[in-house]
């Protein structure tokens, strides 16, 4: 429907299916072949300006009032291949081997990985001196996300940031595993088709946005359960009891405040459910609020034991509200779990131990927009 309303859409290319008969499947080789010519057409026809010098862009995202800045690079395939730039989930087969189709034949990247690094006040200030000049563009998405570029072209400015970034260790995967891994995959069999590369290819390198940490906003994601594993509400709560401290909460939404609490919708009511000491520990993935959940309640009392698989389980990304969670349990659902947002710093924690998250841990909002920047790879 977006695309058909806006013929000029992006999705027509990250998405060309939407450019055939419902009889044409999503990954038929047709479809990449559209979404190439589709984009070379557009660069060709000057939708897209290509820049002749190195340069870096400055991506500013701002969403009901609050704004997040980042810094529009192309990461390196060897650092991710090296643990420099960590990650912290499992990407699927599939999912890989379609953005790798893409990337591989239209001969660019499209869509942008979200990059976190610990803030570097040295970084912060020069990204607020560039922010001083004019944009190089200004609009609000239909959304209602405001979206704002500058461009760093200066030598001495381009200098700067690679001069403080080749003092950061270590860069995270916040949102975009899939395409990294994809981006990386790649380069890789490009290497193999070329022995005598020499590294500075376009393609040993992918398109990037770098926040830093004390700019982001990681929000909850919650969890819906179709039905109570048999038991009845009491039964349930019965259960609960065990290992929460489980309290009647009224009729208004409850959003849980720390660490350990966690809103529940059942039956029309909010109840507010605390961990009992004894039961939380000290520990990168197993001390998370969404591995609590999971070990003790979805598993153990739902029969939930893998998330990934089990069609009785739905994720509500929290930039849904707590609404659509007493919606779910009206329609289609028993109960629902509203949880307390994973910190990006448990992200970290996470990736710094070569761990990996539990399904559905982060949910990240503003998400960056594709097509504003391209990578080409030719």
């Amino acid at each position: 429907l977006a695309v058909k309303e806006e013929p000029l859409s992006f999705l027509r290319i990250d998405r060309a299916e939407t450019q055939f008969d419902e009889e044409i499947g999503m990954y038929d080789s047709r479809v990449y072949e559209k979404a190439h010519d589709l984009l070379w057409q557009m660069l060709k026809e000057n939708y897209f300006e290509e820049e002749k010098n190195p340069c870096y862009y400055i991506y500013e995202l701002t969403m009901n009032d609050r704004a997040q800045t980042g810094i529009v690079a192309c990461a390196s395939v060897d650092d991710y291949i090296n643990g420099a730039i960590k990650k912290h989930e499992n990407t699927r087969k599939d999912k890989e081997e379609d953005r790798i189709r893409h990337v591989e034949v239209c001969q660019a990247q499209t869509g942008p990985i979200f990059l976190a690094y610990r803030a570097k006040e040295e970084i912060s200030n020069l990204v607020n001196t560039v922010k001083k000049d004019g944009t190089l563009y200004d609009f609000t998405a239909g959304d209602g996300i405001r979206h704002r570029v500058w461009i760093v072209s200066e030598v001495d400015r381009i200098k700067e940031i690679e001069k403080h970034f080749s003092l950061i260790e270590n860069i995270y995967i916040a949102d975009g595993h899939h395409r990294a891994a994809s981006a990386v995959k790649v380069a890789l069999r490009r290497r193999k088709r070329d022995p005598h590369y020499n590294g500075e290819e376009e393609y040993n390198y992918f398109l990037s946005v770098l926040f830093p940490d004390d700019q982001l906003m990681v929000l909850d994601y919650n969890r819906v359960v179709k039905d109570l594993n048999g038991m009845t509400r009491e039964e349930f709560i019965g259960k609960l009891g065990e290992k929460f401290q489980v309290e009647a909460a009224g009729n208004e939404a409850y959003k849980p405040g720390r660490k350990g609490t966690f809103g529940m919708y059942m039956g029309d009511k909010w109840y507010r459910l605390t961990m009992k000491p004894e039961w939380c520990v000290n520990h990168p993935v197993d001390g998370l609020d969404v591995s609590l959940l999971q070990r003790h309640v979805l598993a153990p009392l739902l029969g939930i034991q893998d998330p990934k698989t089990d069609q009785r389980i739905d994720f509500v990304g929290g930039i849904r509200g707590l609404k659509e969670l007493e919606r779910r349990v009206k329609e289609d659902c028993a109960v629902a779990f509203a949880l307390y947002p994973t910190s990006i710093q448990e992200l970290f924690s996470v990736s710094d131990a070569g761990l990996l998250m539990p399904p559905k841990s982060t949910w990240f909002e503003p998400k960056l927009r594709s097509g504003l920047f391209i990578h080409s790879i030719k």
